[in-house]
């Protein structure tokens, strides 16, 4: 095995922690434009941060086998998706908070998701 499911949880908990950051790095840098903006920005990258955070409690919870992981995996995934989709929809339908800053905040949360698995070690 190469990598250990403890390994796995920390990769895991050093990505949220690094979301959450990010998120409110655009949040505080929306703030230069208006308040609404922060907020929309900060939310859509709370909401990926959220949805990671779940992900990695329905993946590495304990060890199991083989079709048990996948499956589980595949929970977790629909877990992230209805969480980002959902807390988007509220950001932009229900509030009626800025698209821009919203779509901003996700990108930026995901490209802490891609960075951090490209640069693991």
């Amino acid at each position: 095995m190469l990598n250990s499911l403890d390994a796995g949880r920390r990769l895991a908990l050093r990505i949220v922690l690094l979301q959450f950051v990010v998120s409110a790095l655009v949040g505080a840098v929306f703030l230069l434009k208006g308040h609404r903006e922060a907020v929309s920005a900060a939310a859509a990258g709370f909401t990926v941060a959220l949805g990671t955070a779940l992900l990695s409690v329905q993946t590495f919870g304990r060890l199991v086998g083989g079709a048990v992981a996948f499956f589980r995996l595949l929970l977790g995934m629909l877990l992230k998706w209805a969480v980002v989709v959902g807390g988007l929809g509220l950001i932009l339908f229900k509030y009626k908070l800025p698209p821009l800053a919203a779509v901003t905040g996700l990108v930026a949360a995901y490209t802490v998701y891609l960075v951090a698995f490209r640069f693991k070690g």
